[in-house]
């Protein structure tokens, strides 16, 4: 039997790629890429010549059954994403579940993803929290907001620049304009930005500048009251 390595990869500063994540990379038979000509200036900066396949959401579902033949054959294969930890909104979920089915060994290694330094800078409760990733574009999208305006955990979501605004703006209609959120643009990039208040607030900040690249949005719980009982004498 192979092994199937799960590697994150950078989400912005090339520093943040680990030692072991290089090593495994270099030693591995094949490493599954998203997109190779992005996951090829990466394997270049750090000289790695590993033979690159692409494996991305269009082709998955084809590719698995001869990735699990390879790996029962002996291969070692590894999987990075354009950036952070596969399977986590990227593509992976269904190798690593085919790979457990037939009992090969998977090990995913520790390093970056998105949500986790967005979740800690935000300012907001993290004790306990829940990630939503990608809300739903259109069928299913109303019928989870109102599940998440009583949502009690900090809740993390991923959105895409260029809906943002239309976003937030749904967060006031769902979640009150006076909710506690955070937005964190360009995580470990040079221009990093979390942007910190209410739903107003931080709608008021992108309408007037218009948000580029990779956000993480960090919003607050909703905040229960609980009526205080007269005590018995």
């Amino acid at each position: 039997m192979g092994k199937l390595y799960i590697v994150p990869t950078p989400i912005g500063n090339l520093e943040d790629m680990t030692f072991r994540a290089i090593r495994i990379l270099k030693e591995v038979d094949l490493i599954l890429a998203e997109d190779t000509r992005t996951s090829g200036k990466l394997l270049k900066h750090f000289e790695i010549g590993t033979h690159m396949h692409s494996h991305h959401m269009h082709n998955e579902h084809k590719t698995v059954e001869n990735l699990i033949t390879r790996l029962q054959a002996g291969e070692t294969i590894a999987l990075i994403s354009d950036a952070g930890t596969p399977a986590i909104s990227d593509p992976g979920f269904l190798l690593t579940r085919a790979c457990v089915e037939n009992k090969i060994d998977v090990e995913c290694l520790p390093g970056a993803t998105a949500f986790v330094p967005a979740l800690v800078n935000s300012g907001l409760p993290n004790d306990k929290f829940i990630f939503e990733g990608f809300l739903p574009d259109k069928k299913g999208r109303q019928t989870r907001y109102l599940a998440l305006a009583e949502e009690t955990r900090t809740m993390i979501l991923y959105v895409s620049p260029h809906k943002l605004v239309k976003t937030l703006a749904e967060f006031i209609t769902f979640f009150g304009e006076d909710r506690q959120i955070c937005v964190s643009r360009e995580l470990s990039k040079l221009h990093e930005e979390n942007v910190r208040g209410t739903v107003r607030e931080v709608l008021t900040h992108f309408e007037n500048k218009p948000p580029k690249g990779e956000i993480v949005v960090v919003v607050g719980g909703k905040i229960t009251v609980k009526e205080n009982k007269k005590q018995p004498e």
